[in-house]
């Protein structure tokens, strides 16, 4: 049960919600106007883009999808297991991000697609940092799932059933992160340009390290 989960599980999906709001904006924004957390609209551009655009950009979409499962793979063949648990590669798999996003603004810099790989590989290896909190999968790279989940448990609160506020706070801030990395995002891009993916990798960086130290400390308390 979520309830039995520490308190940082909170802060550390409100920031991860906060990177992908960032990384998302700022695709939507500088790469070619196109979402990269989330894969829903890009497999319907792909859809229309046979219809209405040329071979090349349909290509190009769907090498976006495929990078984003490229992404997710890598995290399920290190994380082995759904299950929230100390020592599982996490601060590893999110210096990983942290490069893929550095290397994003290096090739979108120099006007290369290869950092639209990169960025949706990002997004697809952090997706994948998914864990089952009490029957939910959570994500972090999108909010749709979130919002059903939320009106689910609203609905069964009005035929009386119990209400997981610990659940609803948890979804509340990964809305609430996602839509401030939006809101940051904009500003950041208007300012930097694509050097604004350097706030995320910053942030993947920083919670890499703070993971990495809790789990020391941790193991260390029970030795």
């Amino acid at each position: 049960m979520i309830s039995k989960l520490p308190r940082w599980v909170e802060y550390g999906s409100f920031l991860l919600a906060l990177v992908a709001g960032l990384v998302n904006s700022i695709g939507l924004l500088g790469f070619k106007h196109q979402a990269i957390s989330h894969l829903s609209g890009i497999t319907t551009l792909v859809g229309t883009g046979i219809v209405n655009s040329s071979i090349f950009d349909v290509l190009h979409l769907v090498i976006v999808l495929l990078s984003f499962l490229i992404g997710s793979a890598v995290s399920g063949y290190f994380l082995h297991g759904g299950a929230l648990k100390l020592g599982r590669n996490y601060s590893s798999l999110l210096l990983l991000e942290a490069a893929l996003l550095l290397g994003t603004i290096y090739f979108l810099t120099n006007d290369s697609l290869l950092g639209h790989y990169l960025a949706s590989a990002a997004c697809g290896l952090q997706n994948a940092l998914a864990t089952r909190y009490s029957g939910a999968v959570v994500r972090t790279t999108h909010v749709t799932g979130i919002f059903t989940d939320l009106g689910i448990m609203l609905g069964l609160k009005l035929k009386g059933e119990d209400f997981d506020s610990r659940k609803a706070l948890l979804f509340l801030l990964i809305i609430l992160g996602f839509i401030l990395g939006g809101v940051c995002g904009a500003y950041l891009f208007g300012a930097m340009q694509f050097y604004a993916l350097s706030v995320p990798a910053a942030i993947c960086l920083l919670l890499a390290l703070a993971y990495a130290l809790y789990s020391r400390l941790q193991y260390t308390e029970l030795e």
